[in-house]
């Protein structure tokens, strides 16, 4: 009995304390004054792209299909290559119609680019050749057999992009079948091969694209391996951009600013054929010739279908890129079967 009313007592002790003890807190908490908000600056020192929803202007007379490859030329004057009936058609920088041509040429067109002279080199993946043309569209050289796939010095087989050296050496990405880079003399005439179906330094899965910058460092888009591979003119392994992205396509600016676009980087799926597809997001990355990153954007993703109504800024499949002088850029993607340029704001 006498432990049962100590035992009320206590009860009754601690209640009181819980009491007096929420309500302290709620009286140290209504005497506590919310400092005034902080009017940050609102100075924007980090960079961002807004879409120009109204590039190009006007209705195109030969619609676009998948858009695989966009360049700019010396003058500022925006090629785009795309699958439809007019593969290759030319705006200015603020969306004026100004040239087409290509209407046949091609199987499948995947990247285009200009040369150290001017010209315009396209690589078909599944003609299995590179072209080289005059700014009138009218051939000058290919490189493989069109029609004909091989491994061998004299073949390709599904290459995906190519850059001219100032010495006049064609660097291929051969690409899709055969993971290897080729080089060719100004005549077309292989010299020399490097890399090899793998995931170690040096070997390739699936290189989808190649450039180079002023020092004559040949960058590799390693696509399936998520990493962008860096090598010297003679095939030498420099260095491996690893687990940074997966890079659908890379390029350099004339002041050697690394630019890749693609996705996050991937794991393997018990579905895919090729790593990420369809891709899990859509970025564009920006790095020094060292591979440090500089900057880094995130776009929106639009739906995975072809016709299923992207809206403007969104990027599907994103695979075409370009970069002007002032640093705005250009996009392509598969999926959404169109160009669309970016500007910069900062």
């Amino acid at each position: 009995m006498i432990s049962t009313r100590k035992g009320i007592r206590q009860t009754a002790f601690c209640s009181a304390m819980s009491f007096f003890a929420i309500a302290s807190l709620v009286d140290a908490q209504q005497r506590i004054e919310t400092p005034p908000p902080v009017d940050y600056p609102r100075g924007n020192v980090s960079w961002g792209y807004k879409v120009d929803a109204d590039w190009p202007q006007g209705k195109l007379a030969y619609p676009w299909k998948a858009m695989p490859g966009i360049a700019i030329d010396e003058k500022g004057l925006i090629w785009t290559l795309n699958r439809g009936e007019m593969p290759v058609q030319v705006y200015t920088a603020d969306g004026k119609f100004v040239n087409q041509w290509g209407k046949d040429y091609f199987v499948s067109p995947h990247q285009i680019r200009f040369g150290v002279e001017g010209h315009v080199w396209i690589a078909d993946s599944h003609a299995h050749v590179v072209y080289k043309f005059t700014r009138e569209g009218d051939k000058l050289l290919t490189i493989g057999i069109a029609g004909e796939p091989g491994d061998d010095g004299r073949h390709l087989k599904m290459p995906t992009d190519m850059v001219e050296a100032p010495s006049g050496e064609i660097f291929i990405s051969d690409g899709y079948r055969n993971n290897r880079v080729v080089v060719c003399d100004a005549k077309g005439k292989f010299i020399r091969i490097w890399g090899e179906l793998g995931t170690k330094p040096g070997q390739f899965s699936l290189p989808h694209s190649i450039a180079r910058d002023s020092k004559g460092g040949i960058y590799v888009a390693d696509r399936n391996n998520s990493r962008v591979q860096v090598f010297t003119e003679q095939g030498e392994f420099v260095a491996s951009w690893s687990s940074l992205c997966q890079p659908w396509t890379i390029r350099v600016t004339a002041k050697d600013e690394v630019y890749v676009c693609g996705a996050s980087p991937t794991q393997w799926r018990a579905e895919d054929v090729q790593l990420g597809i369809p891709p899990k997001d859509q970025i564009v990355m920006k790095f020094d010739t060292a591979g440090r990153v500089l900057a880094w954007w995130r776009f929106p993703q639009g739906p995975d279908e072809v016709d299923a109504g992207v809206k403007p800024g969104e990027l599907s499949w994103v695979h075409g890129l370009a970069i002007d002088a002032q640093g705005n850029l250009y996009l392509g993607d598969i999926m959404g079967q169109r160009a669309q340029r970016f500007l910069l704001t900062k």
